[in-house]
């Protein structure tokens, strides 16, 4: 539930209110939007009993929030988030671009894919450290030392870098090296992981499952919030489908759905979605002209000597290329980048 206070609320209206619900045994989420207070209630509403919160100072209503996410969904932030990742922010009007390969290979491949991407403007560095495969017999990532490689890269060119973890252990490692942990549509469902990242307080980019709804994806962003964390950035992938022309099918639709219900930051990943290096340019600027608040895409210096998703990899000069076109569509729909 969240109450909306009235214009005319004073501080110690939201104060008084606070205290009552935290009495309760209640969470409490203060939104300070430029029209109105909002204060969500976080916890069984039932805990308050013969408490009538409309009689209280300062209330306007109390609205019931029906669905099972709370901190996630647009009732309880009407402005909706950003997400602050250092210096760098994902939700306001410049489009976030995170760019890099699909895995760390050597250092001096991570070097040339980091001064590439950020000589064509990008302002993240993506690379997996840790590969979760389909197959055991693939590569699997340089592991810890894939993280040190991309901090190395990162430092040297002014970026903020992006990586997947993989389990709840190797957290305090990986947030020595990473502004933003990804997790996987592999372990979009892994709750134990999910909390963990939520206590980490490190910024989190969550990619919707393979197979996922959008209440399950953003009901996994939940488990994130709920421990705190509110630097959540969600990311659409593409999904399963019957169709084979693509690796997977990207969800277009699902942007504005999430804009509409949902108060986070969403990027896409072109990449994931095409499995083809030929689709990511139109699926990239299909995304911006969605409104998709930034794009990640797999940059890889030598795409055809890539360890994994060679197919899927522009070379830094195509990623160069494609963010020029990607300004034109950004300036069309009144977006920075």
């Amino acid at each position: 539930m969240i109450i909306v206070m009235k214009s005319s609320a004073k501080e110690r209206d939201i104060e008084n209110i606070s205290e009552v619900l935290s009495k309760h045994g209640l969470g409490v989420h203060i939104s300070n939007g430029s029209a109105a207070t909002i204060i969500g209630i976080i916890g069984d509403k039932a805990k308050l009993g013969d408490v009538n919160l409309e009689l209280m100072d300062g209330v306007e209503k109390c609205v019931p929030i029906m669905h099972s996410y709370k901190l996630a969904s647009r009732d309880i932030c009407p402005e909706g988030r950003i997400a602050r990742v250092g210096d760098q922010e994902i939700g306001g009007n410049a489009l976030a671009m995170m760019a890099g390969p699909c895995a760390v290979e050597s250092e001096d491949q991570i070097m040339q894919a980091a001064l590439g991407v950020k000589a064509a403007g990008a302002k993240f560095l993506r690379g997996g450290a840790y590969k979760p495969r389909t197959s055991p017999y693939s590569f699997q990532g340089m592991e810890d030392e894939g993280f040190k490689m991309l901090r190395k890269a990162a430092d040297a060119t002014g970026l903020k870098v992006v990586s997947e973890v993989i389990a709840a252990d190797q957290l305090d490692v990986a947030a020595k090296y990473c502004d933003m942990f990804q997790i996987g549509a592999r372990n979009m469902q892994n709750f134990r992981l999910l909390r963990e990242v939520g206590r980490s307080k490190v910024p989190v980019l969550l990619k919707r499952g393979i197979s996922s709804t959008i209440e399950e994806w953003l009901d996994a962003a939940e488990y994130i919030m709920s421990e705190g964390n509110y630097n959540v950035v969600l990311c659409e992938r593409g999904i399963r489908t019957f169709e084979t022309a693509t690796r997977n099918t990207l969800d277009i639709a699902a942007v504005p759905v999430i804009k509409e219900r949902s108060c986070l930051p969403v990027i896409v990943d072109p990449s994931h979605a095409a499995g083809k290096s030929a689709y990511i340019a139109a699926l990239s600027m299909a995304a911006v002209a969605a409104g998709a608040d930034g794009l990640i895409i797999e940059v890889h210096p030598d795409p055809k000597s890539a360890m994994s998703d060679a197919a899927q990899q522009l070379t830094p000069e195509g990623y160069q290329s494609l963010f020029e076109r990607i300004k034109i569509v950004a300036q069309a729909v009144q977006r920075g980048i």
